[in-house]
C-alpha cells in the first residue's frame, strides 16, 4: 500500500491506494486484494502514473512510470496496514 497523508484521508472513506504492476487490470487487482486481505472491494480505479526527472550529481535521471489503482471497499470492512505497530 501507498503511505501519504492523501491516502490517510482516502481511508477514513473506505479507500486504499496500492502500487501495482504495469500490466495488472482492474480485475486482477480486485482478486489480488480480496484475496491478501480477505475483504469485499466494491470497486477500483486504476492510474498510469509518469516518472519524475530527478537531479543526481551533474545529470539527471528519470524514475520509471508506475500504475497506482485505489480500491474501494464495501462499507464497514477495512484493511489493517498498522493496527499491530507499536
Amino acid at each position: 500500500p501507498l503511505v501519504t497523508e492523501k491516502n490517510a484521508t482516502l481511508q477514513m472513506g473506505g479507500k486504499y491506494a496500492f502500487e501495482v504492476d504495469k500490466r495488472a487490470n482492474k480485475i486482477q487487482v480486485k482478486e489480488a486484494v480480496e484475496k491478501a486481505f480477505n475483504v469485499t472491494v466494491l470497486g477500483v480505479n486504476v492510474m498510469n502514473m509518469p516518472g519524475k526527472s530527478k537531479r543526481m550529481g551533474k545529470g539527471t535521471t528519470i524514475t520509471p512510470n508506475w500504475k497506482k489503482a485505489v480500491v474501494t471497499l464495501k462499507p464497514g470492512e477495512k484493511i489493517d496496514l498498522f493496527e499491530n505497530v507499536q
